[in-house]
């Protein structure tokens, strides 16, 4: 086999990782995007519920959403620009920020685990005495007008599934 060979089948072979790579870092940077944008909406169409709870759980997650979406995307962005520039300083500085981000996804995974049966019923006692002490209160209102935006959203969500099972049931007919 000549070099020759293998030079043009070693620079397609890393022109194709390179291609690869950068299309793995745009997917990285959109799917921030999109943990940034779930964040963003988290706090602006649901703080109102913030009312409702004991503690701050809601609002903390709503911005480490907003905290790992942003540093997705920078990182994302520094992969793309380490891709094509080639430069070995940029591609260990995106080393490194992949590697941070994989020890917070880890920790993050095993404190939501273990965490997640406690705040589960601590949310659900918490809600009901919330309820049934503070709704329709005076003093209470911000309670009050959570309690009923969840029961207005979860009736028109249901409506909603009522009226596609009613729809689906007449297209079989």
């Amino acid at each position: 086999m000549s070099t020759a060979f293998k030079d043009d089948q070693g620079d397609w072979l890393t022109v194709c990782l390179k291609y690869l790579l950068f299309v793995f870092n745009f997917l990285f940077w959109v799917g921030g995007a999109a943990v940034l944008g779930v964040g963003v909406w988290t706090l602006v169409e649901k703080s109102d519920y913030l009312s409702l709870l004991a503690s701050s759980t809601f609002a903390v997650s709503a911005y480490i959403l907003i905290l790992a979406g942003s540093l997705v995307v920078v990182t994302g962005f520094v992969g793309c620009c380490a891709v094509i520039r080639e430069q070995k300083s940029c591609l260990s500085t995106y080393f490194s920020c992949l590697l941070v981000i994989f020890l917070i996804e880890l920790v993050a995974g095993v404190l939501a685990y273990v965490y997640y049966q406690r705040l589960s019923d601590e949310l659900k006692q918490h809600l009901n005495q919330t309820m049934s002490e503070n709704y329709a209160q005076p003093g209470a209102e911000a309670i009050t007008l959570a309690v009923d935006r969840l029961q207005q959203d979860k009736l028109s969500a249901s409506s909603a599934y009522r009226t596609a099972s009613v729809l689906i049931a007449a297209t079989r007919v």
